[in-house]
């Protein structure tokens, strides 16, 4: 029995050790100011999961490979160069400072969460971070190296999992829980009828194993979810992952800047690792109001920059707030040009009430003086091939838009980061108004040609068929 006391002193003695060593290679710059320990920062461990999680696929959305793709496939999408900007250099101006939007986005819910820290500098993250973002200083050397950085992210994705992992056992604990209340009450119910000797002693017996085996299930379960939490983010305290959270966020915001070309001189901790065919510089874009001497400077601010620069103009469908209308109505009008037939007069009046008002007057205008008839079949193959090569281009970007605003409603109601990379700039968020609604316009006109074809048909053929019935 001695022997194992001391065994088990030994063993916590080598842990605290470790522990000492693994919070000070993590932050060594947050030495404590006072006796104080910050608090752990236990049911908040599943929202900040969420943070670090966001901020991993921010990390990856620059990797070489994320930036070469974007540069050479996103920005030349082809309907993005039909209706939204063929400026190459505006087109990533505008993924720069989506990417910087949403960082700082992240920051902002970083930033409420500080103020449980003991260190001074902690608490002092969103003022320290907007400085970094104007003036590139790094006071407290938080930027850390692109070996480091793939180091903490590998610790992060572990911290992520085991969170995870935490949160699905305790959501299994608690229904445990609830079936072990039910089968109690279920019991003592029948331990009541069976003084009237309407229940069977055989199955009071199956109910009280049952509980048994419940209650044996419990206790395994809650030493799992004790485990996950002395694993997890549950036991670390705020001190320690806010430390983790501050460092990668301006380690990637470093990043942003070095891919994008936003400063005259990269980071010692970041090399400039980036292949020439990897960089982009849509310098001219982004910094307009920025001085000679520091492009990264500007007379509003970096992120305020990057807001105007977000901020659709009057002349598209962001601006009329119908971007995510027309997606809907674009994906619509795919599904009935690929099956005309399918089409009913109600669905055919459904997508009519789809359409704004401009729309409609539109289509009134190139409709008027079109014959009743639609018997030529090599207009119809005319038509469905322009209608093919419309939606060719436009029906990505729908999809993108769509695909877009569900990731963002998702990760909002979730906390979790979105599993792909579309842009706002390959959406129908920017594109412009007039040239989208020409080409909406184009296709409805050429669904009514295909519509009223596939009717005619369909009735000549039950007409012919009718004759020879009757003959």
């Amino acid at each position: 029995m001695a022997l194992e006391t001391w065994l088990i002193k030994v063993k916590n003695a080598v842990s605290n050790k470790f522990d000492v060593v693994r919070a000070s290679s993590t932050a060594p710059n947050f030495k404590p100011t006072s006796s104080k320990k910050s608090p752990n920062v236990a049911v908040l461990s599943f929202e900040i999961a969420g943070l670090m999680s966001k901020l991993l696929h921010l990390w990856n959305s620059l990797s070489d490979h994320n930036i070469t793709r974007l540069r050479n496939q996103s920005i030349s999408l082809e309907g993005v160069h039909k209706i939204v900007s063929n400026d190459d250099d505006f087109l990533l101006a505008l993924a720069c400072a989506e990417i910087t939007e949403n960082l700082r986005l992240l920051a902002n819910s970083v930033s409420p969460l500080c103020i449980k820290c003991d260190h001074p500098d902690l608490r002092s993250f969103h003022r320290l971070f907007l400085e970094f973002a104007d003036s590139g200083r790094d006071l407290h050397n938080w930027l850390l190296s692109e070996k480091e950085m793939e180091c903490r992210n590998k610790r992060i994705e572990r911290l992520v999992t085991l969170t995870a992992n935490l949160h699905r056992e305790m959501d299994e604990l608690s229904i445990m829980e609830t079936g072990l209340r039910k089968t109690v009450a279920s019991l003592q119910l029948c331990q009541q009828e069976q003084s009237n000797s309407s229940t069977p002693p055989l199955e009071i017996s199956l109910k009280e194993q049952k509980i048994l085996d419940l209650q044996q299930k419990i206790l395994w379960q809650r030493q799992e979810v004790k485990y996950l939490k002395e694993k997890s983010l549950w036991n670390r305290t705020f001190d320690t992952v806010i430390s983790i959270l501050a460092r990668s966020i301006f380690t990637t915001l470093a990043r942003i800047k070095l891919v994008f070309g936003l400063a005259h001189q990269f980071p010692s901790s970041l090399p400039r690792s980036l292949s020439a065919s990897a960089a982009v510089h849509p310098l001219k874009n982004l910094n307009d109001n920025a001085n000679d001497s520091d492009p990264t400077t500007t007379k509003n601010g970096f992120f305020e920059s990057n807001l105007k620069l977000l901020k659709p103009p009057r002349t598209t469908l962001g601006a009329a707030g119908l971007a995510l209308h027309y997606a809907n109505l674009i994906i619509v009008m795919d599904k009935m040009i690929k099956s005309p037939q399918l089409v009913g007069v109600d669905a055919r009046d459904d997508l009519y009430s789809m359409l704004p008002n401009s729309v409609r007057t539109s289509l009134r205008a190139r409709l008027r003086g079109v014959g009743f008839t639609a018997s030529d079949a090599s207009l119809a193959g005319e038509w469905r091939e322009a209608m093919g090569r419309i939606l060719g281009w436009m029906s990505p970007l729908a999809q993108n838009m769509i695909k877009w605003q569900s990731e963002r409603s998702f990760e909002q109601q979730n906390y979790m980061a979105p599993k792909t990379n579309v842009m706002l700039l390959q959406t129908l968020y920017f594109a412009n108004k007039d040239k989208t609604e020409a080409a909406i316009t184009e296709l409805l006109v050429g669904l009514n040609y295909i519509w009223r074809f596939e009717r005619e048909m369909t009735a000549n053929a039950l007409f012919a068929c009718s004759n020879f019935i009757t003959s």
